[in-house]
């Protein structure tokens, strides 16, 4: 069996290839709702898996998809409860003729690595498996069973989230999850780090939809009461409506590291707000940088009205996703979506997650992200955080599972990711280095 020195010594560009070789086979499985493609998935992941030795390998078909569960048993059981490592397989649709390539072809350029999934969630997911496999070969010996939970419906109804923790929660059971689709870093280009996050927290996901009727009649006739015109002024209400700010511990942390590094306008921005977390002037500013911290927010997303270009709609309806700030009720925003909507317009839940309360900071996952994290970047600050998006994290803490969004992943300040947009990408070197991350951190929190 190879040492880690062993493992070490191989040719950094050999490992390198081989990581891209799987990287881009996971990509291009369009593993999207509908087209029936994850069972491809879980067949490559069972098997790497298997190459890697951990052959406890379940994969379990349910709501027109598959989730996939792995475990590596102790080698030195220590009497500590399992760690869960968490990503999801599918990614969202992509319209080929929107993209300048087609989405689901894997390619390099400038730097990346793109296709539809590369950031959202499927760097994430390699990163793990990849820490995995060089783990196993370079000897390391768990005292405590590793689970990985790959998700295969985490964009969309997330059964396999909700599943999981409840009757598939004996496959899972954990002291707690390191999620694979939070956390992460942001690197400027000249190479200095501006932090690595660690999701403590996240929004409840909800859609509501909105609804104007009307009995119609003739376009040649107008009516001065109209079901577009209704749901047009309540879509504009939301669009000018700002809730109620608001903090937990993830964002006062977020902000207060922003502040520390921060010695200009946006800094002293930062810490006037913190001075006073309802004032809304402030919190409205910060908005504009850093969308959906602050507060609940809620945005149109899709509409559709009337029945025939010659006539009065008689319906029109609109989605409203709403983001939601830890600790607000749903049913809460449904009733201030009614009020801004008036009279004319329904507003009803139509879907979303379950609200999920913060995780607590835990010295020991945080010192190991920090000491891993450190290898690559010295001194880089680990800054918790709670995120905009939802994850399938929200249904482990909800069963009593802490949840850390951790990811070895890095970025570029100021570049984007394109996740559920055109030209998805990650960039290279990030990817290449979540690896070793994720190794020493589990070295760390597994090993003796």
């Amino acid at each position: 069996m190879l040492t880690t020195a062993a493992v070490a010594q191989e040719a950094p560009d050999a490992r390198k290839a081989a990581e891209r070789a799987l990287f881009k086979q996971i990509v291009e499985i369009p593993t999207v709702e509908g087209r029936g493609n994850m069972p491809k998935l879980t067949k490559l992941l069972t098997a790497e898996f298997r190459k890697a030795g951990i052959t406890n390998v379940v994969v379990k078909d349910h709501d027109n998809t598959q989730t996939l569960i792995a475990r590596w048993p102790a080698a030195k059981p220590s009497g500590k409860k399992p760690i869960l490592l968490m990503a999801h397989m599918d990614v969202v649709e992509a319209n080929p003729a929107d993209w300048k390539n087609d989405p689901f072809v894997f390619r390099e350029e400038k730097g990346w690595y793109l296709g539809r999934g590369a950031s959202d969630n499927k760097a994430g997911l390699t990163g793990i498996l990849l820490a995995l496999q060089n783990l196993r070969k370079s000897g390391f010996q768990p005292t405590r069973d590793i689970i990985v939970l790959y998700t295969g419906d985490e964009e969309t109804a997330a059964f396999g989230a909700r599943k999981a923790a409840t009757e598939w929660r004996p496959l899972i059971e954990a002291e707690y999850a390191l999620n694979g689709d939070a956390g992460g870093g942001s690197v400027y280009k000249d190479g200095r780090v501006e932090g690595f996050f660690m999701q403590v927290a996240e929004k409840t996901y909800a859609d509501f939809t909105l609804t104007a009727t009307n009995r119609g009649g003739h376009s040649s006739a107008p009516r001065p009461d109209n079901a577009i015109y209704a749901l047009a002024g309540a879509i504009k209400g939301v669009e000018d409506y700002r809730f109620q700010p608001m903090i937990n511990d993830g964002t006062r942390a977020f902000f207060g590291q922003l502040a520390e590094k921060d010695g200009g306008a946006y800094g002293e921005l930062v810490k006037k707000w913190l001075a006073d977390p309802q004032d809304r002037e402030s919190a409205d500013l910060l908005e504009a940088n850093n969308p959906g911290y602050t507060r609940t927010r809620c945005v149109a997303t899709m509409m559709q009205g009337g029945h025939a270009p010659n006539a009065l709609p008689q319906k029109a309806t609109a989605n409203v996703n709403c983001r939601i700030f830890p600790g607000v009720k749903i049913e809460d925003v449904q009733a201030q979506l009614q009020a801004i909507a008036g009279p004319d317009v329904k507003v009803t839940f139509a879907d979303g997650s379950q609200p999920s309360p913060p995780s607590p900071l835990r010295e020991d996952v945080t010192e190991a992200y920090r000491a891993a994290v450190a290898t690559r970047f010295k001194d880089a600050p680990i800054i918790p955080m709670m995120s905009a998006g939802a994850t399938d994290g929200s249904y482990f803490r909800n069963a009593g599972i802490p949840v850390y969004g951790v990811g070895g992943l890095w970025g570029i300040v100021g570049e984007k990711s394109g996740a559920h947009g055109l030209d998805e990408k990650v960039w290279v070197e990030g990817f290449h280095g979540q690896v070793p991350i994720w190794e020493d951190m589990l070295r760390r929190l597994a090993g003796s």
